[in-house]
């Protein structure tokens, strides 16, 4: 068993600066959970407190039902991996994934065993003898990972260990990270700020902010339903559209009217709002770029100009503005569009947009929580 537990953490600096807030989270044993916020949010700083590279000011960690707020890391049975990689330049990558095996009195017999091993499965086995400088990031980023292997560890902790790499290679490793996770089958706490990777990693995410956890959920719960503004804005690329609008109720039948047009809220959306008892008025509309569609002519629809018209390969990116002045952003799959009408979208063109009630999303004005939440 590898379940981590965390009650109450809290951490102050300086006996006035705090950095977390009354932290508190299960994670199961093999679950591979992400925590995700901006910088300075105080994802790394709760790492850390598990690790035991930070002092806990207030609450406990648990590791397999164990206390360790006062054990050191090398004795609460984790093994970490760090943005920066913390590789000594001088050892070789053989020296450096065994260093902490050597460390332990182990035989060179097994460090040898575990060594090759960790290497193999990481595809680094060509470059044992070579130091670190002579390796590229990825490189150097399985070493790292390759020494953390090794130490049979109860816990992976990862802090942002892609940060470094550019775009292909994080992608690359994300997939290589994923496979890693299959073959150790243990658990596993990584943070990044990049949500694409917490969606792409995450059996559950914890998504921060100003030391305060906004929400937990699954990459789908976090996604489809956003417990409040922040976790809808942050989540999604591009973010989510925030309209301020009016809510109606008009014969049983909810509407929102977005600059001038009427959409009813149907289905689900409609069931959940009228479940609630959610008050007509002024609320906040959430609509993914995703979501939205060029009108046709006899659809409800948002008059629009062209601002900017991104080509993203298999989609399109339009940034428009409404006649209110309002910035909107639509996505587009290349796929749904001819040849001619592409050309026909340049920057002041005039559109009309549309959505459907399923893909509303509804935030309260003041608290900037979900309506339906």
């Amino acid at each position: 068993m590898a379940s981590v537990k965390l009650t109450g953490v809290k951490k102050i600096y300086d006996n006035k600066v705090v950095a977390v807030h009354d932290f508190d989270l299960d994670i199961h044993d093999k679950e591979f959970v992400v925590f995700v916020g901006p910088s300075g949010c105080g994802k790394s700083t709760t790492l850390r407190m598990i690790a035991g590279l930070e002092d806990i000011s207030e609450g406990t960690v648990e590791i397999d039902g164990e206390v360790v707020n006062d054990l050191q890391p090398k004795d609460r049975g984790i093994a970490m991996v760090f943005q920066n990689y913390a590789l000594y330049p001088h050892m070789s990558v053989y020296d450096n994934i065994a260093f902490s095996l050597r460390l332990k009195k182990v035989p060179e017999d097994v460090v040898y065993e575990k060594v090759t091993n960790a290497a193999e499965v990481l595809g680094i086995t060509e470059y044992l003898m070579r130091k670190p400088r002579a390796l590229s990031g990825g490189q150097r980023q399985r070493v790292a990972i390759g020494r953390a292997m090794v130490r049979d560890s109860k816990v992976f902790l990862m802090d942002e260990p892609l940060s470094n790499l550019d775009a292909k290679l994080r992608n690359q490793m994300r997939a290589e990270i994923i496979l890693l996770r299959q073959k150790l089958d243990t658990t596993f706490i990584y943070v990044t700020h990049d949500q694409t990777e917490a969606m792409t990693l995450g059996d559950r995410i914890v998504i921060m902010k100003d030391g305060y956890i906004m929400q937990v959920g699954t990459p789908t719960e976090v996604f489809e339903m956003p417990q409040n503004l922040f976790v809808a804005e942050f989540i999604g690329a591009p973010k989510m559209n925030i309209i301020k609008t009016q809510l109606l109720l008009e014969g049983g039948q909810y509407y929102v009217t977005p600059y001038g047009a009427k959409f009813p809220v149907t289905d689900v959306k409609g069931e959940k709002l009228k479940e609630k008892n959610v008050k007509p008025g002024e609320i906040l509309l959430g609509v993914r770029p995703e979501h939205i569609s060029l009108a046709k002519k006899d659809e409800p629809g948002i008059d629009c100009r062209l601002v900017v018209n991104e080509m993203m390969g298999s989609e399109l990116h339009l940034h428009v503005e409404t006649e209110d002045g309002a910035n909107l952003i639509v996505r587009i799959p290349t796929v749904d569009l001819e040849t001619d009408e592409r050309a026909a979208l340049v920057a002041g063109c005039k559109l009309r947009i549309t959505f459907g009630g399923k893909v509303m999303h509804f935030f309260d004005p003041a608290s900037e929580e979900n309506l339906l939440t």
